[in-house]
């Protein structure tokens, strides 16, 4: 049985671009109370830095389901879907 999310993402098919498809905004995550995508993300792509004080984005592991962006609290995060030809291929089955 799988326990952790790594081990998870490494059964999922992906191709990562070089540039994210992920961008927050910077100065609403630093006010934003909730930061509601640390909890959300199935594949833990959002961290926060409290000693930078900023969201890191991983977004080489983004199952690209929508939800951060769904939950985002202040609405700021710029989500768009993978070029063509990068992002998670699914498997059937």
């Amino acid at each position: 049985m799988i326990e952790n999310t790594d081990e998870k993402l490494a059964t999922v098919k992906s191709s990562p671009d070089k540039e994210s498809h992920l961008i927050p905004n910077v100065d609403d995550c630093r006010r934003c109370n909730t930061k509601n995508c640390l909890y959300v993300c199935p594949a833990g792509v959002y961290e926060w830095d409290n000693n930078e004080q900023k969201l890191i984005v991983k977004y080489e592991n983004c199952l690209e389901c929508g939800a951060c962006r769904i939950a985002c609290a202040k609405k700021s995060l710029i989500w768009k879907y993978p070029k063509s030809n990068f992002g998670i291929t699914y498997k059937q089955g």
